[in-house]
C-alpha cells in the first residue's frame, strides 16, 4: 500500500475516511466542524483533532499510536511517597473549564502557541456538559495545582492534555485517574503521540492496526455518561 501524500478535505457529511488513508505523518483529513457528533465519531474511529489557532481543523490518526495500559503505569518511589503523604487533594469533574483553560495556557517545548483554540475549548466544555469529557484536578491549599482532561467512550479514556502549576501535580492526577480506570475495568488510555514524559510513565507505542483492534474491543464495553465527581 502506498502512502497518501495529501489528506482528505471533509465536506458537510458526517463521515471520515479510513485511518489507513492517513498521510505518513498521521494527518488524515482537513476541515469539517467540531460538533459533538463529529468529534465523538472521530474518537470512535481512531481519529482526533489537533491544530493551531487560525489553521483549518486537522484530523489525525498516527501510526504508531501511544497508549498507556492501566497496569503498566510507572510510579516512582518518590511519587508513591507524595501520594501517600496526601500533598494533593485529587478530584474529578470539579472544575473542567478551569482545567482545559489552564492546559491551553501552558507553554510547551517546540510549540508556538496552543492547539487548544477557543473553538476546541468550547467544543470540549460542551462534551463535558454532556457527560463525555472529564477532568481530574490536583489541588494544593485550595488552589488548582495541576490536572488533566480527556474523553471517555466504552472502556477507553482518550487523554487530551495535562498541566502542572506545582511540581508533580499532573502526575498525581494521572495516578489517581489510572486507579479509577483500573477499578472500573478500562482497557487503556490513548496518549495519541509519543513524548519522553509519557514514555517515562509507562506509555508505549502500538501499531495503528493493533490500536484499532483494541479500540473496537474497548467500545464493546458500554458507555458511561455523567459526572465523575463521585469517584
Amino acid at each position: 500500500m502506498t502512502e497518501n501524500i495529501f489528506p482528505r478535505v471533509l465536506g458537510s457529511d458526517l463521515e471520515f475516511p479510513s485511518v489507513n488513508d492517513a498521510c505518513a505523518d498521521g494527518l488524515l483529513a482537513i476541515g469539517g466542524d467540531l460538533s459533538t457528533e463529529r468529534v465523538l465519531l472521530a474518537y470512535r474511529s481512531g481519529i482526533f483533532p489537533w491544530y493551531a489557532q487560525y489553521s483549518p481543523i486537522l484530523w489525525w490518526a498516527p501510526d504508531p499510536r501511544m497508549i498507556l495500559l492501566p497496569d503498566e503505569l510507572k510510579v516512582s518511589d518518590s511519587m508513591a511517597r507524595i501520594m501517600r503523604g496526601g500533598r494533593f487533594e485529587i478530584t474529578f469533574d470539579r472544575d473542567f473549564p478551569a482545567v482545559i483553560d489552564a492546559c491551553s495556557q501552558v507553554p510547551r517545548p517546540g510549540q508556538d502557541g496552543t492547539w487548544i483554540t477557543p473553538e476546541i475549548l468550547d467544543a470540549y466544555v460542551t462534551l463535558h456538559e454532556q457527560g463525555y469529557a472529564h477532568s481530574v484536578e490536583a489541588w494544593q491549599e485550595g488552589r488548582l495545582a495541576g490536572g488533566l482532561y480527556g474523553i471517555t467512550l466504552g472502556k477507553a479514556f482518550f487523554g487530551e492534555s495535562m498541566f502542572a502549576h506545582q511540581s508533580n501535580a499532573s502526575k498525581a492526577a494521572l495516578i489517581r485517574l489510572v486507579d479509577c480506570l483500573r477499578k472500573h475495568d478500562y482497557d487503556f488510555i490513548d496518549c495519541q503521540v509519543h513524548t519522553p514524559h509519557l514514555e517515562s510513565l509507562g506509555a508505549r507505542p502500538v501499531a495503528r492496526s493493533n490500536f484499532m483492534k483494541m479500540l473496537d474491543q474497548a467500545l464493546q464495553g458500554g458507555e458511561e455518561f455523567g459526572s465523575w465527581d463521585a469517584n
